[in-house]
């Protein structure tokens, strides 16, 4: 699960990298959905994926606190 939650946390990062930069919807482009206001049905669910995964990956930020903490 960590690692599916990684892979789409970088999807996600690299989407809004190349949105950013060059306003061009990566998600957009491969599920449908021309402008970044008016996406497909299966892009938003890309986008709430990506999402999930970015909330499950903020306990990796206190993986190693805990860790470090019940040594």
């Amino acid at each position: 699960m960590r690692k599916l939650a990684l892979i789409l946390v970088i999807i996600g990062a690299l989407n809004w990298l190349l949105v950013g930069l060059f306003q061009w919807d990566l998600v957009s482009a491969i599920f449908g959905g021309e402008a970044f206001r008016e996406s497909s049905f299966l892009s938003r669910i890309i986008y709430a994926l990506v999402g999930i995964a970015g909330i499950y990956a903020i306990r990796f930020l206190f993986d190693d606190r805990t860790k470090a903490e019940s040594q």
